[in-house]
This record gives C-alpha cells, sequence and structure tokens, in this order.
C-alpha cells in the first residue's frame, strides 16, 4: 500500500468513527437531554437553551455558534485542527437535525435522562476524540484561551464554561433542578470519555521507601504476584544511597499491600498514585 492509499484507509477509518461517535453523541442529546431540559455544558447546551427560547433547531444552533470559534481556530490554531474540527461539527449538526429526530424522546425520569444522556455523550465524544477530532465548541475556547495564558490548566477552564453554561440554564428553564440534573449529565459524561479513553483496567502505582526493601519485595512478589521495580535513590538530607520500590496493583490488592508494608517495615514512607491504564503482564495486553 502506497503513501497516498494509506492515508485515504486513514481519513476513511476516521470518518467512520466520526459518524458513529457523533451519532451516539446526538441520540444522546435528543432522545434524553433536549426533551427533560437539560443544558450539559458547553456549546450543546447552550444550543438546547436557544431552543427553548426560540424553537431553531438545536443542529442548526450549535453550527451556528461554532462559525466564529471555527474562524478563530483557523486563525490562531492552523488549518488541519479547524478542518477536522468543522467535519466533526458538521456531521453532529447533522445527525442533531435530521437523524437523531427519527429517535422517540424519552421524558420519564429527568435524573435516569441525566445519567444515560450523559453516558451517551461521553461515549460519542470518546470515540470522536480516538481518531485526534474534536466536537468544536468548548475545546476550541479553551485551546484560544491556552495561547494567552498557556499556564490555565485545560480541565478547570471546560469545568468553568460548563458550570456558567449550567447555571445559565436554570435561569432560562426557570428551575433550579434544571442546573443539577446538568451537573449529573456533565459528571456521567466526563467518566465515560476518561474510562473509555484511558481504560476501565485502573490500577494504584506505588512508591515504597525502605531500608528493607529487598526483603519487601520478596513478599510483594510471592504474597501478591507482583513484580517490583528496584531504584536507586540517593537522600538529598542524609546524603545516603538507598532503593526504591515501584510496584503497580490493583485497587483491591492496595490494602493488602499496604499491610505488608507495615509487617515488615513501620518505618517505611509510601507514596501511592492513581494509575488511570495498566497494561502488560498481569493485566490488561498492550493492544
Amino acid at each position: 500500500m502506497n503513501h497516498r492509499s494509506a492515508r485515504m484507509m486513514k481519513f476513511a477509518v476516521d470518518m467512520v468513527f466520526t459518524i458513529a461517535g457523533c451519532f451516539i453523541f446526538a441520540i444522546g442529546i435528543y432522545v434524553f437531554i433536549q426533551p427533560n431540559q437539560i443544558a450539559p455544558g458547553g456549546v450543546s447546551g447552550a444550543s438546547i437553551m436557544l431552543h427553548f427560547l426560540t424553537g431553531l433547531p438545536v443542529g442548526a444552533l450549535s453550527l451556528f455558534m461554532n462559525i466564529p470559534l471555527l474562524l478563530l481556530a483557523w486563525k490562531f490554531l492552523g488549518s488541519k485542527f479547524t478542518g477536522q474540527t468543522l467535519i466533526s461539527v458538521a456531521t453532529l449538526s447533522f445527525m442533531l437535525d435530521y437523524i437523531a429526530v427519527l429517535f422517540p424522546q424519552y421524558e420519564g425520569d429527568p435524573l435516569l435522562a441525566a445519567l444515560f444522556g450523559g453516558a451517551l455523550i461521553g461515549t460519542g465524544l470518546a470515540i470522536v476524540f480516538m481518531r485526534g477530532f474534536t466536537t468544536g465548541g468548548t475545546d476550541i475556547i479553551s485551546r484560544l484561551l491556552q495561547l494567552k495564558y498557556p499556564y490555565l490548566q485545560l480541565g478547570k477552564i471546560l469545568m468553568v464554561i460548563d458550570l456558567i453554561v449550567i447555571l445559565t440554564s436554570a435561569y432560562v428553564f426557570g428551575r433550579i433542578e434544571t442546573a443539577l440534573y446538568g451537573m449529573v449529565a456533565v459528571f456521567t459524561s466526563s467518566r465515560m470519555v476518561d474510562s473509555l479513553l484511558y481504560g476501565m483496567d485502573t490500577g494504584k502505582l506505588v512508591y515504597i521507601m525502605s531500608c528493607r526493601a529487598a526483603e519487601l519485595s520478596e513478599r510483594i512478589i510471592g504474597g501478591l504476584g507482583r513484580g517490583c521495580t528496584i531504584l536507586k535513590s540517593t537522600g538529598a538530607y542524609t546524603k545516603q544511597d538507598s532503593n526504591v520500590l515501584m510496584v503497580a496493583v490493583r485497587r483491591s490488592q492496595y490494602y493488602v499491600l499496604k499491610k505488608m508494608v507495615r509487617e515488615v517495615d513501620p518505618r517505611a514512607f509510601i507514596i501511592v498514585t492513581d494509575a488511570t491504564e495498566v497494561l502488560g503482564e498481569g493485566f490488561k495486553r498492550i493492544e
């Protein structure tokens, strides 16, 4: 396969993922979120509020609000990012106004609507993100803000924007419950994105500083069936050389590991961090 054919194949796969992701996203919005007057943050939430006030289609409103953002993205973020975003934004708008409307809407329990709508939105977003595309809106805004204020964290920018939209929805729809359900939808969506992009096989990464590192490593290997990595270290204060054990364990194994450390060396120093995905022997296969 030559280079041109490989690029065409990649583009075709990208489009399949983008269409599938936008379809799932649109179903979440139209079937669950929109009929229950929930605004899940971002441009989608703003579009739902404008639809409530004007009656105009949600997809068309979303596309219209993204146009000035896309123009700014073209100027400051480059043509490749803008082109990919335009494709996904146009696809999502089409799905919202012409495909999702073929499905029945759910107007039951708003909490269920927020949970299922958020789950579908998150699934759709993750599928689109997997191919390096975005759905525009707040993603463009956050990237533009980072150009001027690079020290700002992307997650916090998105959170602030979503919070503004959600609080505004309580005023537009005249119910404080709208904002609460919107927060549920955003939280569910973000959890789905994290789970699909970074994997469900999460764990703990543990660093253990102990003068009995060799004995500890034997207990961990024999008792937990987990391998250890011994890192050479030098204390900045004591200037003494020592060893640090690095071990990845499942969440359910952490308590047992901590108990082992306490039994072998009660004076050990432990640092624990979350591992969003652990790949390799004893965990999930690298694919």
